[in-house]
């Protein structure tokens, strides 16, 4: 019995460093998707470069992560999740290091990608390494739960965080702050026991990854350089031409090959399609209200970059929250319902946006902002959540991986679109007012697109699902 109760607390001492080294990583991961917009400013000022420029500083980060991070996982199951969470960590922190000390906008951009190579590395080896350290579904799903609301709390401090380092010590802060904290999660990393290698390692697939970044790099270079050229500017359709013929050698690629990076065989699970798109279209339109916010409070309104991060707190600060309630609504409600009606408040939340993005008024605009910001935190476990339970648990590394590079691309995307539409108005203002009234469409549509994907048997998997939520998973945090 001893020897029992010894090697259980062995398990549990384990189970901490893991949660701690791998947290320390996701949270400086996700707080350079939403600080950086609060920098913006200041970056244009600084270094130059227009609205264009500001949007590849934003976008070099997510269009990396998010074309990377299946290969990614695929390098940690052929090589171990630990070295590669390592490597990824070090990357990012001498990116971070590079993104500080840049002296042109040029270097910073080419600093953010390599942040994006960090990221893709470290993230799936983090979610591998959790996997491992955790002996049953129970402690695995408390893991992952501490590790998704850090992540929740990442996300709402990042733009007050960024305000106030920006308002002290200038925008470089914000990127080398990086850099004892990524230390400080390589030292923790040391002494997390190495993982057993997986006995049939997926090859990687260069073709299609070079492919996937062909057309996702050259879509945002035309929709962000259009309202500067046009959109029959030689330059632009030639951009949009390639991306069109490099996402059909993509498709083509992963049809035919016998371990493709994306498995198409997923998406003829209608619930699976579903949670990828609804997971692109919010990670969409929350970015794109993101970026644009940061301009129009910081360039029309005049805001310093702590009032700026301040402003922010109506549509962050509720992001914990719904992370929190997202389990027991599911029970509640059941995931098919719970993220239509997310899905129809986020619509409101723009439409509301849109009504007031051109007034004076500051408490005008930030009324409709807790909606969208408690929708989108409601979605993203709900439709996690869905996804899992719709593959084997064997191949659940790659869906997670499918799905969080959706939501990479569906942020980059959001930047360019948002982007694109300030610099073809009058106004910031009136720019914004567009993106959001296409953020309500896109939200309501994604709304129906849910409800219509689930199968007659969706009262069977809610009760299911209800079963599992009642049975709360044990804490390990100790």
């Amino acid at each position: 019995m001893q020897t029992h109760e010894i090697h259980n607390t062995r398990v549990s001492a384990q189970q901490r460093r893991v949660l701690w080294a791998t947290s320390i990583s996701y949270v400086v991961v996700i707080l350079d998707t939403s600080i950086v917009n609060v920098a913006l400013e200041r970056i244009e000022a600084s270094l130059a470069g227009g609205v264009a420029g500001l949007q590849w500083v934003v976008n070099a980060y997510t269009l990396t992560f998010a074309s990377l991070l299946l290969s990614g996982g695929t390098l940690g199951d052929r090589l171990g999740a630990r070295p590669v969470y390592m490597a990824g960590l070090a990357v990012f922190t001498a990116a971070s290091a590079m993104c500080g000390a840049a002296p042109s906008l040029a270097l910073l951009t080419l600093g953010r990608v390599l942040q994006g190579v960090g990221a893709a590395l470290l993230m799936p080896a983090s979610m591998a390494l959790i996997n491992g350290a955790c002996a049953n579904a129970r402690e695995r799903a408390a893991a992952f739960g501490v590790w998704a609301e850090l992540g929740g709390v990442a996300m709402a401090a990042g733009p007050l965080l960024g305000g106030l380092l920006i308002g002290l010590a200038g925008w470089r802060s914000i990127f080398l702050l990086n850099v004892p904290v990524c230390l400080a999660g390589i030292a923790m990393a040391t002494r997390v026991a190495p993982q057993p290698r997986s006995g049939a390692p997926r090859r990687l697939d260069l073709a299609g990854q070079a492919a996937a970044i062909a057309a996702l790099a050259l879509l945002n270079a035309a929709i962000i350089e259009a309202p500067a050229h046009g959109w029959h500017a030689p330059l632009v359709a030639g951009a949009l031409a390639l991306a069109w013929a490099a996402a059909i050698a993509f498709v083509a690629l992963e049809t035919y090959r016998a371990q493709p990076m994306l498995p198409p065989g997923f998406f003829r699970d209608p619930v699976f399609s579903a949670a990828v798109l609804v997971s692109m279209i919010s990670a969409f339109t929350f970015y794109g209200l993101l970026f644009g916010l940061s301009l129009y409070w910081q360039q029309e309104r005049g805001f310093a970059p702590l009032r700026a991060g301040l402003a922010f707190l109506p549509l962050t600060v509720v992001v914990p929250l719904g992370s929190l309630l997202s389990r027991r609504a599911v029970a509640w409600l059941g995931p098919r319902a719970l993220v239509a009606l997310a899905c129809l408040l986020a619509a409101a939340g723009y439409l509301g946006a849109a009504a007031c993005a051109t007034t004076a008024r500051y408490d005008w605009l930030a009324l409709p902002l807790p909606a969208i910001g408690f929708a989108a935190s409601l979605i993203t476990p709900a439709a996690t959540a869905a996804l899992m339970a719709s593959v084997d648990q064997g191949r659940a590394g790659i869906a997670a991986g499918v799905l969080n590079a959706a939501r990479q691309t569906g942020a980059a995307l959001g930047v360019a679109v948002a982007g694109a539409m300030i610099a073809g108005r009058a106004s910031i203002g009136a720019g914004m007012r567009v993106n959001l009234l296409v953020a309500a469409a896109l939200s309501a549509a994604a709304a129906w697109g849910w409800w219509r994907a689930w199968p007659r048997h969706a009262a069977a998997s809610h009760d299911e699902t209800k079963a599992r939520a009642v049975d709360r998973p044990p804490r390990i945090l100790g």
